[in-house]
């Protein structure tokens, strides 16, 4: 299956003249999918609708300008030479990684000031930042983008440079993939879940796990001493939150051993 590209205008429409691109549609459209579902789950882990809507007007915009500085940072000496290029984020350029660091900040801020636990908080969203990554990926397809090296892999994207037409790795494909399958894994484990923070560190295991693989097929890596970030990154988490999880879990068997003898 060879996967066509171009065949998708960046600019959807045009809005008093000011154009209006695909990939801030797809952003905001699974936002806003994102606020339906939290609201069909108002008061999961004693999180109303209603603060996660406050949370939502700071935690939002926070996200997106982390997510675009965590990009820069990382191709500095491009953007020291085009700085007017730093706040250009129509045709990319947003890091999920910065995001989710700049989102975390933020609702931990949020939870002490509201006095809510933070993994309730982040237990409750985990699921839907997962269903907007797989939304968001596309508009990496739509701008031709966060694609991978050349194959022969039976599914592949074609792609034009400089002319020559190439058969590469359709990379957005595989996190979208990916990430929609996450979501429904959280969906599922958060009907039962046994303790603060079993959604969050689920999320951060499976992301990471996944984006180490298919960071080390991308192109555009960002790099540090010839090192991919994301792949450095990934690694650590799920390692750190693998320990984690495992002995949350083992904590958490014991506990309920405990109340079974106590009966």
């Amino acid at each position: 299956m060879i996967i066509k590209t171009g065949l998708i205008p960046r600019i959807a429409f045009e809005l008093f003249g000011v154009p209006i691109y695909w990939y801030a549609i797809l952003i905001v459209g699974s936002m806003i999918l994102g606020l339906i579902w939290c609201k069909l789950h108002d008061g999961r882990f004693g999180i109303k609708f209603e603060q996660l809507l406050d949370l939502a007007i700071i935690v939002l915009p926070t996200a997106i300008i982390c997510a675009r500085l965590y990009y820069v940072l990382f191709s500095l000496d491009y953007f020291l030479s085009n700085p007017s290029e730093i706040i250009r984020i129509k045709d990319g350029g947003l890091a999920i990684y910065g995001g989710i660091i700049g989102g975390i900040i933020v609702i931990a801020i949020f939870s002490k000031i509201k006095k809510l636990k933070l993994l309730d908080i982040t237990d409750y969203i985990a699921p839907i930042v997962a269903f907007c990554q797989s939304i968001g990926r596309w508009g990496n397809y739509i701008n031709i983008e966060a694609y991978g090296y050349e194959t022969n892999w039976p599914i592949k994207m074609e792609i034009i440079e400089a002319g020559i037409t190439k058969y590469v790795h359709p990379t957005f494909l595989y996190e979208s993939i990916s990430t929609l399958a996450i979501f429904i894994i959280l969906s599922i484990l958060s009907r039962k879940r046994k303790f603060s923070g079993e959604i969050t560190f689920m999320y951060i295991i499976c992301y990471s796990f996944i984006r180490f693989f298919i960071e080390g097929l991308r192109t555009d890596s960002l790099m540090l001493f010839n090192c991919r970030i994301s792949q450095i990154l990934s690694l650590a988490l799920f390692i750190v939150f693998s320990i984690i999880m495992i002995n949350k879990k083992n904590k958490y068997k014991q506990m309920s051993k405990k109340v079974e003898k106590e009966r």
